[in-house]
């Protein structure tokens, strides 16, 4: 134990630096992957074949290809077309794209399970699209939702883990450069492994808990 608290006491700072690297990944890819997974999650649902299946080829894609091979192409292979990203914009956005695929799933299939009756009552009221997705169903939607997107989010913050491979300062890059220098592997990957366990157990599934009951109590379920 006094070994570890000295090793703490040397390279503490550093895993604190890396942890908040990790945080803004997490915070900024999760903002990313809401936004797209509401926007294609409600494309899926459209009409207009166009509209449907470029969501259809988003989603797919992400889906179907590895987030490692998508963090490098947006990296190393989109600025030869022309389209540049610095190592921590490249991070997030390949996280927040790839998890948002699977987001939009969830928005779709959520928005699916209302009740049918929920949708003829709008008519009945005769409400206009917007305001019966706005007022009734999408609210409904986020209900069911909430679950999945618990389990989503700690994906998606394991999956910023990633991001060291292209050199952004995170909490796994942070732990690698001490390992290498210390060579001690346990320590250096068991700190990162308490931290990134400790962020998921006590921030995000505690919050998205929270969220959930609030909204719960807000739609009269609770």
């Amino acid at each position: 134990m006094q070994h570890y608290l000295e090793y703490l006491q040397a390279y503490g700072g550093r895993f604190v630096d890396g942890t908040l690297v990790t945080i803004q990944q997490t915070l900024l890819a999760a903002l990313l992957a809401i936004f797209v997974a509401a926007l294609f999650g409600m494309m899926r649902l459209s009409e207009k074949w166009l509209i449907r299946g470029t969501s259809i080829v988003y989603i797919e894609f992400f889906r179907g290809t590895s987030l490692l091979v998508q963090l490098y192409w947006i990296f190393f292979v989109l600025p030869l077309l022309g389209v540049t990203f610095d190592k921590f914009t490249a991070g997030f956005v390949a996280v927040g794209l790839n998890l948002g695929a699977y987001g939009a799933e969830l928005v779709r299939g959520s928005i699916e399970a209302v009740p049918k009756g929920q949708y003829e009552a709008c008519h009945a009221l005769n409400m206009s699209y917007y305001k019966r997705m706005r007022r009734i169903i999408l609210p409904q939607a986020l209900l069911l939702m909430l679950p999945p997107w618990g389990n989503l989010l700690i994906e998606l913050l394991k999956g910023t883990a990633l991001v060291s491979l292209i050199s952004v300062t995170d909490l796994m890059f942070e732990a690698k450069q001490i390992n290498g220098t210390t060579y001690l592997s346990a320590e250096s990957f068991g700190t990162a492994l308490i931290i990134y366990y400790l962020m998921a157990r006590v921030v995000v599934s505690p919050g998205m808990r929270a969220f959930e009951r609030y909204w719960g109590k807000k739609m009269g379920r609770i």
